[in-house]
């Protein structure tokens, strides 16, 4: 699918969008906060709402603007001053927003999570019932990782990937990840479509990270991946271009675009397979493989070869070809002691290997609580 056809067809017509905005976004050379910057971004943020699409941010900058407050010639070293930095900054860069939008009528409210926020599926239904509640309230979420105790997320800029997972949870149609370059590129050219994330994409990051942030153009390459493979649309822009977001959502051809995959995944297919963390592996052979993959089956414990880790009934699990391929992700119906006892078996044998357990379900996960991978 051309890219002027995604920009057209999908952007043009988004209802809802999230907007990913970068550190180097909003900071300016020395990692400080530019209030600035922050204005013009709120007035195009304020015209796409008035224009009746609905809008989620994704803003990074709790550092940045800590470092101000702080009076620190450079951005810390160390993960609890960073923290530190994050704590006394994340207050400041919702003031600048609050201020920022206000100007133009919108109210704000804050949502501080984490990436583990996401994996547990009762944390996660609740956050998408704050955002749902504060939209219908026509308040603009502004929603920031809890830098002040996250640790993997300082170090591996985790707000592109929260901005990804955010999308999903809405089923929003288009994210856009507003950062300093013009889009991808291979080699000096500028790429105006990526059609599907795989290792060839992903190669085009470098290992560079952005110079204040902590994210760099992999981590916006994997996002793009978790929201494309689920049927959403994505766009890499400079937000420094002049009137950026509301120049895109006319379907302006700037940018790096991603068409989405064909198939429009529900939002709790889309927490099974790209959200909820594994807590154990299934390993199945080849007929199973093509059992859940070409005929849409559910998986019996006839196909079951082996069983990895520790987990529970309604646990998420990961299961794979016996080459260790992931090809699908679900909820499974049985613990991890139970699987292993009824591995291999037919449907029909169940029953009578688990004894008191009796057979409560046929399949060990049901194909209404898979997603193939």
């Amino acid at each position: 699918m051309p890219g002027q056809i995604v920009r057209k067809t999908i952007l043009a017509n988004a209802r809802h969008i999230v907007v990913k905005l970068g550190t180097n976004a909003i900071c300016g050379p020395t990692g400080r906060l530019e209030v600035k910057s922050v204005r013009s971004l709120a007035r195009q943020i304020a015209e796409v709402k008035k224009a009746g699409v609905s809008v989620t941010l994704v803003a990074s900058g709790a550092i940045g603007a800590g470092l101000a407050e702080l009076d620190l010639p450079a951005r810390p070293k160390t993960i609890p001053m960073l923290q530190a930095t994050a704590a006394v900054g994340q207050g400041q860069l919702m003031r600048t927003f609050h201020d920022a939008m206000g100007r133009s009528g919108v109210k704000v409210g804050q949502v501080l999570i984490t990436a583990e926020d996401f994996e547990d599926r009762t944390r996660y239904l609740n956050i998408r019932n704050t955002l749902t509640a504060l939209h219908e309230a026509d308040v603009l979420p502004i929603i920031n990782e809890n830098d002040a105790t996250a640790i993997y997320e300082i170090r591996f800029g985790d707000n592109d990937i929260i901005a990804a997972h955010v999308t999903n949870m809405l089923s929003a149609d288009v994210l856009v990840l507003l950062t300093t370059v013009d889009g991808v590129f291979k080699g000096k050219e500028l790429l105006d479509v990526i059609e599907q994330v795989d290792d060839e994409a992903l190669s085009l990051a470098t290992d560079q990270r952005s110079t204040h942030g902590s994210g760099g153009m992999a981590t916006k390459l994997q996002a793009a991946g978790v929201v494309t493979r689920a049927g959403g649309t994505v766009v890499i822009a400079n937000a420094r271009q002049p009137k950026v977001l509301t120049r895109l959502l006319k379907g302006e051809n700037f940018g790096t675009v991603f068409v989405p995959a064909k198939r429009r995944l529900s939002s709790r297919r889309r927490w099974i397979g790209m959200t909820a963390k594994p807590a154990g592996k299934i390993i199945v052979d080849a007929g199973a493989v093509r059992a859940l993959c070409k005929g849409g089956k559910s998986l019996l414990p006839s196909g079951i070869v082996g069983v990895e880790g520790h987990f529970a009934p309604g646990a998420t699990v990961s299961i794979q070809d016996e080459a260790g391929n992931e090809i699908a992700r679900g909820l499974t119906n049985y613990s991890a002691d139970h699987v292993e006892k009824i591995k291999g078996l037919r449907t029909s044998q169940v029953a009578k290997v688990l004894g008191d357990f009796g057979k409560p379900y046929d399949e060990v996960v049901h194909r209404n609580n898979m997603t193939i991978s």
